[in-house]
């Protein structure tokens, strides 16, 4: 009988088929960054922000604020319901307003309050104090653009008429709300506001999806709003669209809405946009610097 000289077959793979396995197979980390890993994170994003040319930022910086503005203007269209009590009416109305940070930071845009976390690279001297006010203040007109756009396209749109009127009623009472406190008040609401904003988009850095980044952000975001802190970019929407809603004829009965009007809106603005800086840079920005900085930084 002739002699089958042929190994048997392997039952099993060999040890470096499986290693070549595993190397080509990816590795999904579903976990999220660690407060440490997300300050890296943010430091890089800071970086890349200065790179953007001045039109590039400056038209981001518009779709960051159509953003917002869409996400106040869904506020409004909410709260405008009187049937609802205050506590719930809050609460629906800043679950609403998140749809704006979410367009904000999955789409990408630049948002000047969150923009402020670009503190932390001026701590770890990664840029300049020029490229951060070059970059604030063309995001920070930017918002404005954007935001104004928004409530021209809404004020031809005819959005202010709906429930009957009340969603104008309901913009200029709002915007009177934000101009009657005394500027001290406005002044720590923003610095309260950015704050969590900020929060949230260290959250929003730190998600490995857009599903984590949504609803890593919905509570900070709601919660703000709810209770009733100020912030510049919102208030860049919420106030010049009382205005137009004022002016066609709406909210007259509202409290306040006397002083619903151009320098009104400066006067919030002012202090709302210090206010902000504060909470986000100084609160947030440069206090996890120095808690997660690495240890050549924090020395240099």
């Amino acid at each position: 009988m002739p002699h089958n000289d042929a190994p048997a077959a392997e039952t099993g793979s060999s040890p470096s088929i499986k290693t070549t396995q595993s190397i080509l197979t990816p590795q999904i980390n579903v976990n999220a960054l660690t407060p440490a890993e997300t300050e890296e994170a943010v430091e890089k994003a800071g970086i890349g922000k200065t790179q953007l040319t001045g039109g590039k930022a400056f038209v981001s910086a518009m779709f960051a604020g159509a953003f917002i503005g869409f996400g106040a203007l869904f506020f409004l269209i909410v709260t405008s319901d009187p049937a609802m009590t205050w506590g719930p009416k809050r609460f629906v109305g800043g679950l609403a307003f998140c749809m704006g940070l979410v367009l904000v930071l999955c789409c990408g845009a630049e948002l000047f309050t969150g923009n402020s976390l670009m503190a932390s690279d001026i701590a770890a001297r990664k840029i300049s104090w020029g490229a951060l006010a070059k970059n604030w203040i063309i995001v920070w007109f930017g918002n404005l653009a954007g935001a104004l756009l928004l409530v021209t396209l809404i004020a031809l749109a005819g959005t202010m008429g709906l429930n009957d009127g009340a969603v104008g009623d309901t913009a200029v009472a709002t915007a009177a709300s934000k101009i009657t406190p005394d500027w001290v008040t406005l002044f720590f609401r923003g610095i309260l506001c950015n704050i969590l904003v900020c929060l949230a988009v260290r959250i929003g850095f730190s998600a490995r999806s857009v599903g984590d980044k949504v609803l890593g952000i919905l509570l900070p975001i709601a919660g703000f709003v709810a209770m009733g802190f100020e912030h510049c970019v919102a208030n860049m929407f919420f106030l010049p669209v009382g205005l137009v809603a004022k002016l066609m004829g709406f909210g007259a009965s509202a409290a306040g809405a006397g002083s619903v009007n151009v320098p009104g809106i400066l006067y919030n603005l002012s202090a709302a946009t210090l206010g902000n800086i504060v909470g986000g840079a100084i609160f947030v920005a440069l206090a996890y610097w120095f808690v997660n900085a690495r240890r050549d930084d924090a020395h240099r």
